[in-house]
């Protein structure tokens, strides 16, 4: 990224004068898990809204989820100046497409391709985005409604699934969605799933806070809902001795 990161380091400017070039060496302000799942009338995506200054929980209200064109959502988890990187650079990607006034509009296959080529392109430049990032969306084709999911992770690695979860989630949250997820989900019970990954990964993981936000695509556009926090409950067995029966130390 060029001017815009946390934590950057500054080349020698170039004969002549100027601002070096300013590069991310490791990420600074980072994002927890994304989890994101087909339902059956389009796409669901969740995360919490904390960011980590280093090993501190210092922001608490930074929101993760953002609508892209029309048919499109992205989450973001890692180096959040590089996220507000890749935003940019997507707002010029859908105002270009904008302009052309041809009657189409990017769908999510496309952006995902878009932001894997991105992706890719950084790392090679020894240069990398510090992010996983999941696009969901949908779109009509010429098959009827067409869900879309894929993820891109900052060396450009690249899927599609029904369901992805990132970060500390890839480990604890997709073992769940394995289980649980159906295609056919209704809302409210792809909500109810996605809360269930939630918890968990609030429970195991020190840097989530228990403030969520949940976002959907359908046919008929995006919705980012208000943050909101879950009822925990704090008192099982586990959680009050939970070096008991530990053997040696590290």
């Amino acid at each position: 990224m060029d001017g815009s990161h946390a934590n950057a380091a500054s080349a020698p400017a170039a004969a002549g004068g100027g601002e070096g070039t300013q590069r991310t060496l490791n990420p600074y302000v980072t994002g927890n898990s994304v989890i994101a799942m087909k339902y059956k009338d389009g796409v669901i995506m969740a995360c919490d809204t904390g960011a980590s200054y280093g090993s501190t929980l210092r922001y608490k209200s930074v929101e993760r989820i953002k609508a892209v064109g029309k048919h499109s959502l992205i989450g973001g988890s890692g180096e959040f100046s590089d996220f507000q990187e890749i935003l940019r650079y997507l707002d010029e990607l859908t105002l270009s497409d904008h302009m052309w006034d041809d009657g189409n509009s990017l769908g999510p296959k496309e952006i995902h391709a878009y932001l894997t080529r991105v992706m890719y392109n950084r790392r090679n430049k020894f240069d990398p985005l510090w992010n996983s990032l999941v696009l969901g969306g949908v779109k009509k084709g010429p098959k009827g409604d067409e869900k879309y999911l894929g993820m891109v992770n900052m060396i450009g690695t690249h899927f599609e699934e029904n369901h992805i979860a990132t970060g500390f989630g890839n480990h604890m949250a997709v073992p769940i969605l394995r289980g649980e997820w159906r295609e056919d989900l209704t809302f409210e019970e792809a909500v109810k799933l996605i809360e269930k990954c939630l918890l968990v990964l609030l429970y195991r993981d020190r840097s989530s806070i228990n403030k969520f936000q949940i976002a959907k695509i359908t046919t008929e556009g995006s919705t980012i809902y208000p943050p909101y926090a879950l009822k925990t409950n704090w008192g099982f067995s586990a959680f009050e001795n939970p070096s008991q029966g530990a053997v040696g130390t590290w």
